[in-house]
């Protein structure tokens, strides 16, 4: 196995953390119409207008909106991370290409989500997570 320091682990829960509540923020104003967002009907009007190719409109908005605010979620307590930041890897992908369409050049905060999603899908969610206790990984690896 592997020995991880402690202090990585405490890195990887914070950036899981960040994701989390701004996933869950944006993804929630999707799926759900949470803190002043579009919801569904709204959110599928603008992905209808970016016409996206090869699914429909309705399926390419409900898997943007349930992988940011259930793959938020997931990430918080660190359960199938890097399933869900695999998502959200693919979802910041999309967001960048629908962006730069719509003629926006302001894509920073995609670029910076996509890469520290990037980073739990390489390095894992750390030993303080669901996942640890799921996959019998020790709290202390260096005990």
């Amino acid at each position: 196995m592997v020995k991880v320091p402690f202090s990585a682990s405490i890195g990887l829960l914070l950036v899981r953390i960040m994701l989390a509540v701004t996933f869950i923020y944006h993804g929630g104003q999707k799926l759900f119409g949470w803190f002043g967002g579009p919801g569904m009907s709204g959110f599928e009007k603008f992905i209808g207008m970016m016409h996206l190719p090869l699914l429909p409109t309705p399926a390419w908005a409900y898997m943007a909106a349930i992988a940011e605010c259930i793959g938020g979620m997931a990430l918080l307590p660190g359960f199938l991370s890097r399933f869900w930041a695999l998502a959200l890897v693919i979802d910041m992908f999309v967001a960048i290409y629908v962006r730069r369409g719509a003629g926006v050049t302001g894509t920073e905060l995609e670029q910076a989500l996509l890469t520290l999603s990037a980073m739990v899908v390489l390095a894992g969610p750390g030993i303080i997570s669901v996942d640890a206790l799921l996959f019998r990984r020790p709290l202390w690896p260096n005990a």
